[in-house]
């Protein structure tokens, strides 16, 4: 078999060696330093694919993962549990770095990066998904998304939710019918939440049962139940009230710091006209009219805007989607932007361009598509770039950059 040297780790977080032939080999699971005898090469004309056979010599910054499924089930949820914190954030700035100088051509260096409050039981919601051939539920095996492992407890996941889950794993003869997904959630006040997604056409008569057996445990959750293309609904110990399946930060703590850098980064927003675009349930919208900015903010979600809109403080909010509703707009001084992993539509990039605000501050969780973005926006330079440790563990990073009007 071959033996490779691994001497980086790529976007994603595979491991990168070089083949006697000079050809990059991709191979998960490795560090930098490590000599890996490789297994499963799958050869392509420019690249190839690898898995471990066996570690032959470790690298310095290699640690036994500290998860079971980590390695028992080769769990896809986290990439870079074999590699130390320190290790896993250079990694993370190498990964924003190289693809902004790759991708964007910027000549930029690798941003600093704010270390997370805590490298486990971090994450707020954790969305299981269902093999019923196989009787499962839990979450993928790496590379392999056809198929589900039953998950026992989820190391960077909040211990209420790994509570939860260890009340319910006994009680799926109660779960729906057809069931497709259960997401579990913690909110900012501390209740749990499961939110049951169900194929069309399925029915439900023990979610009361679900929830007194959860309740006769000790565990207090409210249950929601969602149908195929359906709007989520209350049905077990909760009001209407709390959109669960909106979208808030999975690390609530790092969210806050990044938000509060990049407000900070506007400037002094007191009396200009900002835009918060991707607004979410509105948490940059009411920071950005607190420091008394005059705001107008979209977002596709009409439940997260309700949300918003009950919140406060008063903003002129629209829902939709930003590209189709950004021309109703009146014309900014800056402009927060926090779109999702796949970026902002072109339309959207090109509309910034013609509108040309003093300052942009871009919020990415996926360094790929802010470099495209960024290329897009020629008629601004990063001022400044600050990346988060939001995600420990993976592969994933929150980046913020700042962009300043060319003169």
């Amino acid at each position: 078999m071959s033996a490779v040297r691994i001497l980086r780790v790529a976007a994603g977080g595979d491991g990168v060696g070089r083949l006697e032939d000079g050809r990059a080999v991709f191979v998960p699971r490795t560090a930098p330093g490590d000599m890996v005898e490789l297994t499963d090469l799958r050869a392509q004309r420019r690249f190839a694919r690898a898995r471990v056979a066996r570690v032959l010599e470790p690298g310095p910054d290699r640690i036994e993962p500290p998860c079971p499924h980590y390695v028992e089930d080769e769990c896809g949820g986290c990439q870079l549990q074999h590699l130390a914190a320190g290790a896993q954030r250079e990694v993370r700035r190498t990964i924003v770095g190289d693809a902004l100088r790759r991708l964007a051509r910027l000549d930029v260096s690798d941003p600093e990066i704010e270390p997370a409050t805590r490298e486990l039981e971090y994450r707020t919601r954790i969305t299981l998904h269902v093999d019923s051939r196989a009787g499962t539920i839990g979450l993928h095996p790496y590379g392999r998304a056809e198929q589900v492992f039953d998950l026992r407890h989820c190391l960077i996941t909040v211990g209420e939710l790994n509570r939860l889950w260890a009340a319910l794993r006994p009680l799926r003869r109660l779960f729906p019918p057809r069931l497709r997904t259960l997401m579990l959630r913690l909110d900012r006040r501390g209740g749990c939440h499961a939110v049951f997604d169900s194929a069309s056409g399925a029915r439900w008569s023990r979610a009361g049962e679900l929830r007194d057996a959860l309740a006769a445990d000790g565990v207090d959750a409210t249950v929601w139940w969602r149908e195929e293309s359906g709007v989520p609904r209350s049905v077990g110990g909760g009001p209407e009230s709390f959109p669960a399946t909106v979208f808030e930060q999975v690390h609530p703590a790092m969210g806050d710091r990044v938000r509060a850098w990049a407000i900070s980064a506007l400037g002094s927003p007191a009396d200009r006209l900002v835009w918060d675009l991707y607004a979410g349930i509105g948490e940059t919208t009411g920071a950005l009219a607190a420091a008394g900015a005059r705001v107008e903010s979209v977002e596709s979600d009409e439940r997260a805007v309700a949300e918003a809109e009950a919140r406060g403080p008063s903003a002129r909010r629209l829902a939709g989607r930003v590209e189709d509703v950004l021309g109703r707009l009146a014309t900014p001084d800056l402009v927060v932007t926090n779109p999702p992993r796949v970026g902002m539509d072109p339309r959207v990039s090109a509309e910034l361009a013609r509108r040309r605000p003093e300052r942009i501050v871009y919020i990415s969780c996926d360094p790929a598509t802010l470099a495209r973005d960024l290329a897009r926006l020629a008629g601004y330079r990063i001022e400044r770039l600050r990346a988060f440790d939001l995600f420990p563990q993976t592969a994933h990073v929150e980046t913020v950059a700042v962009l300043d009007r060319a003169s």
